[in-house]
C-alpha cells in the first residue's frame, strides 16, 4: 500500500476507450495467464465507466474509505460523518446515493437487502485485497442484488499469489489517524495451491468531537489453479466501534461551540452540567465467506459458479433525553417528590443480527463476431431487528436487564436471470443486447421500532410484497482506432426499502420506482491527449422522495412522486505533452428536477399539516456542477500529484430551500511519494506523504433539514426551519510507509 498519486481520472479514462475485450463474467477466475472476468463493462458495451486499476488504489489507500478512492471520477461526490475520511462514509454518483448503487465483490452483492445501504465501515481497509474496482454510470449492465438506480459498483478481489511476497505497510497523520497493514501469500506451492492472507488496523479520533474509530479488518484466500480449473474460498470481515457523528450540527451551534461540535450522547447531568454519553458507540461484525469456482468447458465456453454467505451482527447505543416512557414499554413512575414522571432520559440500543447467502452462476460463450453470457441468482436474507433499554434516569419499577421494547424480522427471497450478447456487425459497430428478470420476496413481521399512538402500543408489522421486474437494455457500440461511440436505452426498477415501510403506514405504503435511461457517449484517443463525453437522461417514475409528509407514527415519509429526472453531460480528458507530466480533467453539468413538487409542513412539525406547491425543483443532495482536476507529475521513482475537486451548491431537501442549502466547496489535496527500488532483500520501499485540503476550505459536504409552523398572534402560520451540516476537516496531513518484500 502507499499514498502518492491520484491519478485515476487518466487511468480510468484510458480503460474506457481501451480494445475491446472479449471477457464478460461476473466472477475473476486465473485460469494460469487467462483472466476471465464477468458482470463488468468493456469497450464494446454501451454504458459509461470507469475502472480503478491496483495501482491506483495502492497510492490513495492510506486507510480512509472506499468512497474517498473513488471520489475523483466523474459524478462521485463523497461525505463523511467524522470529517477526515475514517468511520462513517458514502458517496453519490450522478447525484443518486448509496442506497441506489448498486454494490458487488466478486459479483455478489454487497448492499444491505433491506436498507440496500453499504455501511463501508463493516468492510475496513477492503482497499488492501482489491485489484480492481469499476464504477458503471447509469444503470450499467445487469447484475445481481439491489437495482443500480444510479450506478454500480464491482469491486474484484485480489487473484492468488504466484510467487511468495509479504508487505508491511503503516499510516499516521493528523486527529491520530493510523492504519496498520500486514499481507503475506504463499505463492505457488505443489504446483496449484496458494494461500494469501491480510490483517488490518485502523483509527482515528476524528475531526469532529468524539467521532472516534478502531476498526479491524481481515481478508483470507485458499485458491487451486489449474489449467482450465480454479477454485477460491475467501474470507474476509471486519469488527468496527465507532462513536457516532452522525446528528451533525447547526450553524449556530458551529458558531457557539466551533465546527467540531458534535451533539451525539450529549445530555444535562445531575448538577446542571452538559455532559456527554461515553458509550454513544455503533458496534458491528461482518463475515464473508465466498466460494468462486470458474472451468473451462471449451475453448468457446466458460463456466462460473459461486456460493456465499454473509453474517452481520451489531447494536448502536444512544442516549435519548426526555423520551416518552410509554414509547419504550415502560410504565410511568412516581418520584421521591410525589411526581408522576412521563418523560426521562434513557440509553437504548438498537439491534441487526443479519444472515445472507445464496448461489449465482454464468456461462459464457465467446466465438467469433458473437460474446454472451447467461446468468443468475438466487439470494435469501433474514434480518431480526430488536431494541432494548439499558437504563433510564431515576425509574422507579422493574427494568429486566437490557429489556426489550420492539422486535421484528424481515425475510428475502430475491432471484434473477439474464441472458446478454454483443455481435460485431460490421466494421467496429456491434449491437448489444441485455435482458434480466427479477423477482423479489419480501416480508415483515413483528413489532415496529415506532409507537403507535393511536393503538398504545408498538405499531405493528405484517408486510408481504412480491415484486416481478424486467429490465430490457439495448445499444450500439462502435470502436475503431482512437474513436469510441456508444448509445444505449435501458430500463430499471428498484423495489422499496425497509424504512419505507417501517416508518410510513399501511395507508401510505410506497410502490416500486421505474427508470428509462438514455446514454451517448464518445471517446477519442491520442498518443499526447484523450478526450471524451457523456450524455445522460435518466427519467424515473414514481422516484421516492422526502416531502415532508409524516405517517402516523410521525416518521418522515418517503412518497413516490410521479415525474422527475436527472440529465447531464460528463466530460473526461486528458492531456500527455510531456512524458513526466499529464493533467486529467472531468467535469458533470446537470440538471436534477422532480416535476410538480408539494412540500408538506406541519404546525409544530406534528399537526395540521400545510402544502406547498413549489413547481420543479432540484432534487436533494443533487449538485447541478462537479469538477475534479488532477496534475501529475512522475519522474523516475518521484510521483506528486495536485489534486482538486470542485462541488457546486445543492440542497438538503427537495423544496429549495436556502436554509438547506450546502454551500459550494473547491478542495485540493497534494500527494508525494518515493519508491526505494535497491535495498537489499527488499523488493521495494515507499514513503508517501499527503497534505489534505491543502488550502484549508471550510466546507460541509452532508446534512439533514427539517421545517415546521406556528401560528402567530395573527393567526396567520409562520414558518421555520433548521439544518445540521456535517464540517469536514481543514489543512491535514498523513504519511505513510510501505515495505514489499
Amino acid at each position: 500500500m502507499g499514498i502518492g498519486l491520484a491519478a485515476m481520472p487518466a487511468a480510468a479514462l484510458a480503460a474506457e476507450s481501451a480494445t475491446p475485450s472479449a471477457v464478460d463474467d461476473s466472477t475473476v477466475i486465473n485460469l494460469r495467464n487467462v483472466e476471465v472476468v464477468s458482470n463488468r463493462a468493456t469497450a464494446k458495451t454501451p454504458v459509461a465507466f470507469n475502472n480503478v486499476t491496483a495501482k491506483e488504489i495502492e497510492r490513495l489507500n492510506d486507510g480512509r474509505d472506499i468512497p474517498s478512492i473513488l471520489e475523483f471520477l466523474p459524478s462521485v461526490v463523497t461525505t463523511g460523518d467524522a470529517g477526515g475520511g475514517i468511520g462513517y462514509s458514502s458517496l453519490r454518483v450522478r447525484g443518486s446515493d448509496g442506497s441506489r448503487i448498486n454494490i458487488t465483490a466478486n459479483g455478489i452483492p454487497i448492499n444491505d437487502s433491506e436498507s440496500h445501504n453499504v455501511y463501508w465501515v463493516n468492510m475496513p481497509d477492503i482497499a488492501s485485497s482489491l485489484r480492481d474496482i469499476q464504477v458503471q454510470r447509469g444503470a450499467g449492465t445487469s447484475t445481481n442484488g439491489a437495482g443500480a438506480f444510479g450506478a454500480s459498483i464491482n469491486m474484484i478481489t485480489d487473484a492468488p499469489s504466484y510467487d511468495p511476497s509479504a508487505e508491511v505497510s503503516a499510516s499516521y497523520g493528523s486527529y491520530n489517524a493510523n492504519k496498520e497493514t500486514v499481507k503475506v501469500g504463499s505463492g505457488l506451492f505443489r504446483d496449484n495451491w496458494s494461500v494469501d492472507a491480510r490483517f488490518s488496523h485502523i483509527g482515528s479520533d476524528g475531526y469532529i468531537d468524539r467521532a472516534w474509530s478502531q476498526l479491524w479488518s481481515y481478508m483470507g484466500q485458499l485458491a487451486y489453479t489449474g489449467d482450465a480449473t480454479t477454485v477460491r474460498l475467501l474470507a474476509f470481515g471486519g469488527k468496527e466501534r465507532t462513536y457516532m457523528a452522525w446528528d451533525y450540527a447547526s450553524k449556530e451551534d458551529m458558531e457557539k461551540y466551533g465546527r467540531r461540535y458534535n451533539p451525539c450522547g450529549q445530555y444535562t447531568a445531575d448538577d446542571g452540567s452538559i455532559a456527554y454519553y461515553p458509550d454513544q458507540y455503533d458496534n458491528f461484525v461482518q463475515h464473508h465467506l465466498q466460494l468462486l469456482v470458474g472451468q473451462t468447458l471449451s475453448r468457446d465456453w466458460r463456466l462460473n459458479v459461486a456460493l456465499h454467505y454473509t453474517k452481520g451482527d451489531g447494536y448502536y447505543n444512544q442516549y435519548k433525553t426526555n423520551r416518552t416512557l410509554a414509547e419504550y414499554g415502560l410504565s410511568p413512575f412516581v418520584n421521591a417528590d410525589g411526581e408522576t414522571v412521563t418523560k426521562s432520559d434513557l440509553v437504548r440500543l438498537k439491534n441487526n443480527d443479519n444472515d445472507f447467502g445464496g448461489g449465482m452462476f454464468t456461462l459464457s460463450y465467446a466465438h467469433g463476431r458473437v460474446n454472451a453470457t447467461l446468468g443468475g441468482a438466487a439470494n435469501w436474507h433474514r434480518g431480526n431487528h430488536f431494541g432494548q433499554i439499558g437504563w433510564v434516569r431515576n425509574y422507579v419499577g422493574p427494568i429486566d436487564p437490557l429489556q426489550q421494547y420492539y422486535h421484528n424480522t424481515g425475510r428475502k427471497f430475491d432471484t434473477n436471470v439474464y441472458a446478454r450478447a454483443d455481435v460485431d456487425i460490421w466494421r467496429g459497430l456491434s449491437a448489444y443486447g441485455d435482458l434480466q428478470f427479477r423477482h423479489i420476496r419480501y416480508s415483515i413481521r413483528g413489532a415496529s421500532d415506532n409507537y403507535d399512538w393511536n393503538t398504545g402500543a408498538m405499531a405493528d408489522l405484517d408486510l408481504l410484497r412480491n415484486y416481478n421486474f424486467f429490465n430490457p437494455k439495448a445499444g450500439l457500440a462502435y470502436n475503431s482506432g482512437a474513436h469510441r461511440a456508444f448509445a444505449s436505452w435501458s430500463v430499471a426498477h428498484k423495489e422499496p426499502v425497509r424504512d419505507n415501510f417501517t416508518d410510513s403506514d399501511p395507508d401510505h405504503y410506497p410502490t416500486a420506482e421505474r427508470l428509462f435511461d438514455y446514454e451517448l457517449g464518445y471517446t477519442f484517443t491520442h498518443k499526447l491527449f484523450t478526450v471524451g463525453a457523456n450524455l445522460y437522461y435518466m427519467d424515473y417514475k414514481d422516484q421516492l422522495v422526502v416531502t415532508g409528509q409524516l405517517s402516523d407514527t410521525g416518521n418522515a415519509l418517503s412518497v413516490n412522486v410521479p415525474d422527475s429526472y436527472r440529465m447531464g453531460i460528463e466530460f473526461q480528458g486528458t492531456l500527455r505533452p510531456l512524458s513526466w507530466f499529464d493533467w486529467q480533467l472531468n467535469a458533470t453539468l446537470s440538471r436534477n428536477r422532480i416535476k410538480n413538487f408539494t412540500e408538506y409542513i406541519y404546525e409544530d412539525e406534528w399537526t395540521n399539516p400545510i402544502a406547498i406547491d413549489c413547481g420543479s425543483t432540484p432534487i436533494a443532495f443533487s449538485p447541478d456542477f462537479t469538477l475534479h482536476n488532477a496534475f501529475n507529475f512522475h519522474v523516475a521513482d518521484f510521483e506528486a500529484t495536485l489534486a482538486s475537486r470542485y462541488v457546486s451548491d445543492q440542497y438538503m431537501n427537495n423544496a429549495r430551500s436556502p436554509e438547506a442549502k450546502l454551500d459550494a466547496y473547491f478542495v485540493s489535496d497534494l500527494h508525494l511519494a518515493y519508491t526505494f527500488r535497491h535495498i537489499p532483500s527488499v523488493k521495494a520501499l515507499r514513503i508517501g506523504f499527503t497534505v489534505y485540503n491543502i488550502f484549508n476550505e471550510k466546507y460541509c459536504n452532508n446534512g439533514y433539514a427539517g421545517a415546521g409552523y406556528y401560528i402567530d398572534d395573527n393567526g396567520e402560520p409562520q414558518i421555520y426551519r433548521y439544518a445540521g451540516f456535517a464540517a469536514q476537516a481543514p489543512t491535514n496531513v498523513m504519511g505513510t510507509i510501505t515495505l514489499s518484500f
